[in-house]
């Protein structure tokens, strides 16, 4: 139904709990690489529990390789420096949420191939700079999900 799209990511423990996530959700999970870990890493195993073999991951060599293969889709790209909050998008099947790396995040290049609706961001306290990957793709995942009448889930 949806997508998530990890750019560059680092830390294997959130890349294997949003496989997880996307197991139990039925949501492809697409890795722009170069990645922080190998796919046979075992902290990512470990994260991820048994659910691996029940994800759809695919991986690219680069992100313009992505966009071409996505062409069609509409990606928004999930980043702090985001204008309009999660909540205020009209998630539709297909949506494919882009996240950029635990320690930077989506860096200014490919921020800027967004248009500014199409860049989202997650409220949070004003001192703030970040939350943990893996949960804010939950946050994001649920409410598109939610939006869509949790279609294909139990």
């Amino acid at each position: 139904m949806f997508s998530v799209a990890l750019f560059e990511p680092e830390i294997p423990p959130n890349t294997g709990n949003i496989i997880r996530l996307c197991a139990n959700t039925g949501t492809q999970l697409h890795l722009i690489e170069p990645l922080g870990f190998s796919l046979d890493d075992k902290q990512l195993l470990r994260a991820g529990l048994d659910y691996h073999e029940y994800a759809s991951v695919k991986t690219y060599p680069d992100f313009s390789t992505f966009v071409t293969c996505h062409s069609d889709a509409r990606i928004f790209a999930v980043t702090t420096k985001g204008g309009m909050s999660y909540h205020e998008v009209a998630y539709q099947k297909g949506d494919i949420f882009l996240f950029g790396p635990e320690t930077r995040g989506l860096p200014e290049s490919i921020r800027n191939q967004f248009d500014e609706n199409k860049k989202i961001r997650i409220p949070m306290s004003e001192n703030s700079r970040s939350l943990n990957l893996s949960n804010a793709t939950a946050i994001l995942l649920y409410e598109a999900w939610r939006q869509n009448g949790f279609k294909g889930g139990a």
